[in-house]
């Protein structure tokens, strides 16, 4: 175990990254690199399935309290549309979960959206009612 790994994260990757840079091989510590890029590609996805469910949310708010649909809630819908977007376009390998990280990103919508409008989580849908291309439709807004 290298100990700068665990007492200056930063210091540790400029060193890696140096001995990287110098092909000195043999120095590098490849345990807690594999680690740290597994990592990032846990991160990747986390960051997708938050984007799906903070879009979700705002579509099940505009469903569920219609009378309450705003400018400012469309935005919203629009601007995590473009966000959800960017990042599976910057990480096509996930397209393959991602009905999976749907079923993730749908429950936590429901908890979310059920919380900011006290609706009962029991009012929302088990499981998503919209398809792929209605949720990645910029002009889909669910009546």
């Amino acid at each position: 175990m290298n100990a700068i790994y665990e007492t200056d994260f930063y210091g540790w990757i400029q060193q890696q990254a140096a001995l990287l840079k110098g092909r000195q091989f043999e120095a590098v510590d490849l345990a807690n690199i594999i680690e740290e890029i597994e990592s990032m590609g846990r991160s990747e996805k986390r960051t997708l399935q938050s984007r799906l469910a903070v879009l979700l949310q705002h579509l099940l708010k505009w469903k569920y309290q219609s009378f309450r649909k705003s400018r400012s809630w469309q935005l919203s819908i629009e601007e995590q549309r473009i966000r959800f977007t960017e990042v599976l376009n910057e990480n096509p390998s996930l397209k393959p979960h991602l009905n999976d990280i749907l079923i993730d990103a749908y429950r936590l919508a429901v908890i979310k959206a059920a919380k900011e409008t006290k609706l009962d989580k029991k009012s929302f849908p088990a499981v998503c009612p919209w398809s792929w291309e209605e949720i990645n439709d910029s002009e889909f807004y669910p009546d």
